[in-house]
Parts: structure tokens; C-alpha cells; sequence
């Protein structure tokens, strides 16, 4: 398994499928174990991120690190993080159509690889890759979704994006930061126990 994935990894790095390959640093393959259980999948690196050539190690990454510990999940054991796209868009605009179907080879080859129980669906750009396209984050976070095409036997659970996160402080029962700890847990016990 860790074969292929390096291998993957090298076909990765030298990648020219779309305009990205231009600006980029690092490509940002992907972060924690390939034993794991669950994937998270978010939507493209930032500029941290190609910097260092990890996903989720900038602010967004740090919270996002918080969140994980206080529902028990250990980044680096329990998850296996990806991203929909390997570069960074400049500017950290959204990625453009054609940049993810560049892409999405190696994110559909990293999943075959891992064969996760659980897909965690970090964001809305990353949920608009395997589900509905009509819907909304916000309406669908935690719920399960099992009968994605091309994925039998995995669930796909969207959650809020960590940097939406940054701008939402309210600890309250039912606030945004609440139900991003719910469903980390829900995900935890759904994978793990």
C-alpha cells in the first residue's frame, strides 16, 4: 500500500494536467497514516500548505488539529488527509472545474488505495466532488451518505471547513464550532468502535 501511494505521489509531482503546476511550490499529497480508517478530504492547499507541502498546517490546520484531539482522534494515526486539488490556486481562490478534473485521478487512486470506512468531507468545494451538487454544507453536515457511486461500503460524512470555522468563536449548543465537534465524534465512533 505505501508502494503505490508513493508512487502515485512521484506521478503527482510531475503533474502538468492543469495551470497550477506553473505557480506551485510543493505539490501537497497528503498527511497521516495509510492504515487509517478515516480520510478527510478538503478542498486545496493553501499558502502554508505549499509551503511546507502538507495539508491543513496553517490556521485552518491548527484549529482543525484542536477539534480532532477533543474528539479523541489522533491526526496521525486515525485519519489519512487529502485534498481535492495537490497545488494551490492562487490566491486561495476556489478551485476551477477544470483544475479538480485534473486532479481527481489522484484523489480517486488515493482513496482505492486507503479503502477508508469513512470519508470525512471537509468543506463545500470538497463535498461538491462526490455529492449533489444542490446542496448546501450547512443543511447536510453530519449526515451520512452511503450510497455514493463508485464507493460502495464507504460513508461520506460533509463537516463545516476549519477556516469557516476560524470566523465562528460561539461555543454554544448548536453553534457552528458545536456541531463540528458532534459530528467529529459521530465519525469517530462510526470508524472506530
Amino acid at each position: 500500500m505505501k508502494a503505490a501511494l508513493l508512487e502515485l505521489e512521484a506521478r503527482a509531482k510531475n503533474c502538468v494536467g492543469c495551470e497550477l503546476c506553473k505557480t506551485r511550490t510543493n505539490i501537497v499529497f497528503s498527511d497521516g497514516s495509510p492504515n487509517a480508517k478515516i480520510m478527510l478530504i478538503g478542498e486545496a492547499p493553501g499558502a502554508d500548505e505549499d509551503k511546507l507541502g502538507k495539508p491543513f498546517v496553517g490556521r485552518a490546520g491548527k484549529l482543525l488539529n484542536e477539534f480532532l484531539k477533543n474528539a479523541g482522534l489522533e491526526r496521525q494515526k486515525d485519519l489519512y488527509i487529502a485534498n481535492t486539488l495537490k497545488c494551490r490556486p492562487p490566491e486561495n481562490r476556489k478551485p476551477k472545474k477544470e483544475e479538480k478534473e485534473a486532479c481527481e485521478k489522484f484523489l480517486h487512486a488515493q482513496i482505492k488505495t486507503i479503502k477508508p470506512k469513512v470519508i470525512v468531507l471537509c468543506g463545500a468545494t470538497a463535498m461538491e466532488s462526490f455529492l449533489d451538487k444542490k446542496f448546501k454544507i450547512s443543511k447536510v453536515r453530519g449526515e451520512i451518505f452511503d450510497n455514493v457511486a463508485g464507493y460502495k461500503g464507504i460513508k461520506f460524512v460533509p463537516i463545516l471547513h476549519p477556516s469557516y470555522l476560524l470566523r465562528q468563536h460561539s461555543l454554544d449548543e448548536g453553534s457552528p464550532r458545536d456541531l463540528t465537534l458532534k459530528d467529529l465524534i459521530m465519525i469517530k465512533k462510526t470508524a472506530l468502535d
